[in-house]
């Protein structure tokens, strides 16, 4: 089994970073540092506890005045390069909100990003005080260096996963548009992925912001294009019909259905938590001109307290000829995953062709075999 994420953060590592420190600030308390950020339960603290552990320990190491921490850290940076060194910026977080040095933190952070980034840290200044963060954002996404311009974009994201929340911009994404509104052609993909994401996580609260940003950027260019495609992942996955439409996917009338028929199967239709099965599917499309379709199946897993959440996995998304018919397996796994738990009972699986239902079939999943669980 593969070793956790933080044992990166070990005594070992410590000591190293710790000798960097000591190189260039000659009263740094090697011995005492690594043994009080190693405290206490260390070995209970996940990855972003013992980066904040690291962080504070600094805090009580380096000198007290914020300036004089910072000129230390700024003189080792360019060896301090990777994702461990995630608590440069975390300590800009913690020690440099004030707004007597918001200067300052935002030099560091623009410094610190390339090197791990800062796409956290940028948060609490974000809640602090949005109108001015948000316009040293948009000065950041005029950066020549792609890792700046891309914090920009991914430090404002609505729902950043494993950030703070925004609700400002949940509630009002349109601080966050002039920001995109300069990326939208960015040559880099690192930056033009951040781009999507961000417009994905406004999609989830405001879609007609979305929708009018592709009707805006839709052909601007090749960068543009791939954008606003991977920006309305989850428009297309609920089959939003304006969506649909300016993708160019086949329409879905009541009376003359996409798919005009469809059969969809699961082999075995009673399996045990942990095992897989295979699906087959059939579909023929009406006859006609050529169209776009999009085919997934979406399974209604049943959740702890006993009803269903629907989950999409896409099997293909092409343009066909009228009259085609389209046959595919796939293979699904039961086992649990650190992102989804199952659990027993009836399922339904669901054929979709885009975004209509097309057929369906239901599997038994039972417990998992005494034989495989973990003692």
């Amino acid at each position: 089994m593969a070793e956790p994420l933080k044992a990166m953060y070990n005594e070992e590592f410590l000591r190293g970073f710790g000798t960097k420190v000591k190189e260039v600030h000659g009263s740094f308390d090697l011995e005492g540092f690594v043994a009080a950020a190693m405290r206490g339960p260390w070995e209970a603290l996940e990855l972003k506890g013992r980066m904040r552990r690291i962080t504070e320990t600094l805090g009580t190491f380096l000198p007290r005045r914020y300036e004089d921490a910072l000129e230390i850290l700024f003189a080792i940076d360019e060896e301090c390069v990777g994702f461990p060194y995630l608590f440069f910026p975390d300590f800009v977080e913690v020690y440099g909100t004030s707004d007597e040095h918001f200067e300052l933190s935002m030099t560091a952070l623009e410094r610190f990003t390339p090197r791990s980034s800062a796409e956290f840290a940028v948060r609490p200044f974000l809640l602090h005080d949005p109108q001015r963060m948000m316009a040293q954002m948009l000065q950041w996404s005029k950066h020549p260096n792609e890792h700046v311009r891309r914090l920009s974009s991914e430090g404002s994201r609505p729902r950043l996963p494993w950030g703070q929340a925004l609700p400002m911009f949940k509630r009002d994404p349109s601080p966050v548009l002039p920001v995109l509104e300069q990326l939208k052609a960015d040559p880099s993909l690192y930056v033009r992925k951040s781009v999507a994401n961000n417009l994905n996580d406004i999609a989830k609260d405001h879609p007609e912001v979305v929708i009018d940003t592709v009707r805006r950027w839709k052909g601007v260019s090749a960068h543009t294009d791939w954008i606003v495609r991977h920006g309305c992942r989850t428009l297309i996955r609920k089959a939003d019909p304006e969506i649909m439409a300016l993708f160019g996917y086949a329409s879905q009338e009541n009376e003359t259905p996409l798919a005009v028929s469809a059969v969809l199967s699961v082999e075995p239709a009673e399996l045990h938590i942990g095992d897989s099965c295979e699906l087959a599917y059939a579909l023929s499309i009406r006859e006609g001109e050529a169209v776009r379709i999009r085919v997934e199946y979406g399974i209604d897993f049943v959740k702890a307290g006993g009803k269903t959440s629907r989950k999409l996995f896409l099997l293909s998304d092409k343009t066909v000829p009228g009259g085609a018919r389209l046959t595919g397996k796939r293979t699904h796994r039961w086992a649990d995953l650190t992102t989804r738990r199952h659990y027993a009972g009836e399922h339904t699986l669901t054929l979709l062709v885009n975004g209509r239902e097309a057929a369906s079939a239901v599997l038994v999943l039972k417990p998992q075999h005494l034989g495989d669980l973990k003692l």
